[in-house]
């Protein structure tokens, strides 16, 4: 794995052609052909009629009595009601064309949106992490929104117009093929130059959907980083940076709109070229009675028919190329491999119970990175309480993520009861160990729906009692609407110490046989912690607990203390031993206390 996945993809991706990119997207979203070929028959007959008035107006001039110089008003009536009938059965066919054309391309659009958001949860913390998470919202997002624009609008216009292509030469051929042959040969040089000039806008509108996604990225963190910008002041250099971010993306638009504006010129000019061309060649066939006065005209205003689709064509290639840009990110984001992967049924599902957990041999490097954990061999027994210690960048952290799968070893595994975690289903996995992070994140909603996310079948009542047994009824009623109190985006209407308290009662709901606490009680106050430590002490009775230990005091309550040092298990076992003995753990402890007394 390169240090950056996402953008190695995107990267090949450039290179894939537009039809392949159109043919992936349309594998992965199967509903885009539901009803496929009632559509296009829809579209053939709205198609059909545009070239009524054409022929009614040839029927008229040669056979309608207008030469003779005594119209013959029956036959110009009749071919007058048959164009509004046909003119009405066109919009019709045009109207349902449209509602099944959106119906197809909304399910479809849906299924690809929840492919690539259940992919991007696939994908390990580190994957994710090469990416700035505005981005990645933006592929699952932004981008199939762009898809849907061109694909409801865009996507109606090419059947429609493929279709009144074919059709109007067809009757121009019936026409005059000599006529037409002089219409083709005109257009033809258009057929070799499109697709060199496709794949140089295309790079161009791969480039304007990045750096959408990067101006998107800016404005997400400063909204959710908005406090530390106002603590430190520094809102004229967060303005700047997304001044920056919203220039780049003006240029990149700019620039891939120009390269566009070079096509529309070009056609109109080969166009008018053909229309006065068509009337000489025109007028010089009927002095030899080689085409009629009703054909000639009905013959140029086919000709409309015939340009007008190549004339769009080179305004819709702007929304074309804008969406398959949004269209290749998004397939980039689900052809980047699934390193951390729910293996599914294929997988283990295992009972719940005393669990035993054992690191074999393993080994981590981040990419291109030193390895971070070395040769780590330790089996954490059933009902143990066992804290982790070590300095920042001791691999502590590492260890915490490969024991619950959010990564997976580089070398060696990591098994539960027996069994590696990556033969392991997630639903499984996750039901038997859950991990409490340290910052405590919190979802918009209630107290009770975020307790609640730890087991969704639990009652108000029963999230009453959790709180009750972990000491926080008393927290609980000081609250302004109790369980139903709105704890705000990430938890802002509460305090950092309360987001905990949150995360705690979240995780003792959902009753895991493997807690694993990253040091859970750092963001509470002093005597929060306290009622926090005696509650944990019956939360992590009679289950394994491991504890990602910043403070000692969490170390000091524990069964067993595993220390580590530069990626290695260094010192094992319980705090009143490892405290009386010369090394990294004794030493660790020293700072700790003198830095609390003092």
């Amino acid at each position: 794995m390169t240090t950056n996945t996402l953008t190695t993809q995107n990267l090949q991706n450039v290179e894939r052609g537009a039809v392949q990119t159109l043919r992936d997207g349309m594998r992965l979203s199967p509903e885009f052909r539901v009803g496929l070929t009632v559509t296009l028959l829809l579209a053939v007959v709205a198609t059909v009629g545009k070239v009524i008035v054409p022929v009614a107006i040839q029927q008229v001039l040669d056979n309608g009595g207008i030469k003779a110089g005594t119209p013959d008003l029956a036959f110009i009536r009749n071919v007058v009601l048959l164009c509004a009938a046909a003119i009405l059965l066109t919009a019709v066919s045009s109207y349902l064309m449209n509602v099944r054309l959106i119906r197809a391309t909304e399910s479809g659009l849906a299924t690809l949106r929840g492919k690539a958001f259940r992919h991007v949860h696939d994908l390990s913390v580190l994957t994710q992490n090469t990416e700035r998470r505005g981005s990645l919202v933006s592929r699952v997002t932004g981008d199939v929104d762009q898809i849907s624009t061109f694909m409801q609008s865009g996507g109606v216009w090419i059947i429609v117009a493929v279709g009144q292509l074919g059709v109007a030469t067809v009757v121009m051929a019936f026409y005059s093929w000599q006529l037409t042959v002089l219409v083709v040969a005109l257009f033809l040089p258009l057929t070799f130059v499109l697709p060199r000039f496709q794949r140089i806008v295309a790079r161009n509108y791969l480039t304007v959907r990045e750096r959408t996604g990067d101006t998107l990225g800016a404005i997400s963190e400063s909204v959710v980083g908005s406090a530390v910008i106002r603590a430190h002041g520094s809102e004229e250099r967060t303005g700047a940076r997304i001044d920056a971010a919203v220039d780049a993306q003006r240029a990149a638009q700019t620039k891939a709109q120009k390269i566009i504006g070079l096509t529309f010129p070009t056609t109109e000019l080969i166009a008018s070229i053909t229309i006065a061309s068509v009337v000489v060649v025109g007028v010089l066939l009927g002095v030899d009675d080689s085409i009629t006065q009703g054909r000639l005209v009905a013959f140029l205003f086919l000709i409309t028919l015939f340009v007008s689709p190549l004339q769009m064509a080179t305004e819709m290639l702007n929304e074309a190329q804008n969406a398959i840009a949004g269209w290749r990110r998004v397939l980039g984001v689900l052809d980047t491999p699934a390193d951390v992967a729910d293996p599914g049924d294929q997988g283990v599902s295992q009972p719940r119970g005393p669990i035993t957990v054992a690191f074999e041999d393993v080994g981590y490097a981040y990419p291109d990175g030193p390895p971070v954990l070395r040769e780590v061999n330790v089996v954490i027994p059933p009902r143990l309480r066992v804290a982790v210690v070590g300095e920042t960048g001791s691999g502590k952290t590492t260890f915490a993520k490969l024991l619950t799968r959010l990564m997976d070893p580089v070398e060696g595994r990591v098994s539960i009861d027996g069994v590696d975690l990556r033969d392991i289903r997630f639903a499984s996995l996750r039901e038997r160990i859950v991990m409490v992070p340290q910052d405590g994140f919190l979802f918009d909603s209630t107290l009770a729906e975020n307790i609640r996310f730890g087991r969704p079948s639990a009652t108000d009542e029963e999230i009453a009692e959790a709180l009750t047994e972990l000491g926080l009824a008393d927290w609980l009623d000081g609250l302004p609407n109790g369980l139903a109190t709105a704890v705000g985006q990430r938890g802002e209407s509460l305090s950092a110490g309360e987001r905990q308290l949150v995360a705690l009662a979240r995780a003792y709901l959902a009753d895991p046989d493997l807690l694993l606490l990253d040091e859970a009680t750092s963001a509470v106050d002093p005597a929060t912690e306290v009622r926090i430590a005696r509650a944990l002490d019956g939360v992590t009775r009679g289950r394994t607990a491991v504890s990602i230990a910043h403070r000692l005091s969490t170390a000091e309550a524990a069964d067993e203390v595993i220390v580590f040092d530069r990626g290695e298990i260094v010192q094992r076992g319980p705090h009143a031993e490892l405290v009386r003995e010369p090394g990294v753990y004794a030493d660790l402890y020293a700072s700790w206390s003198t830095a609390t007394r003092s």
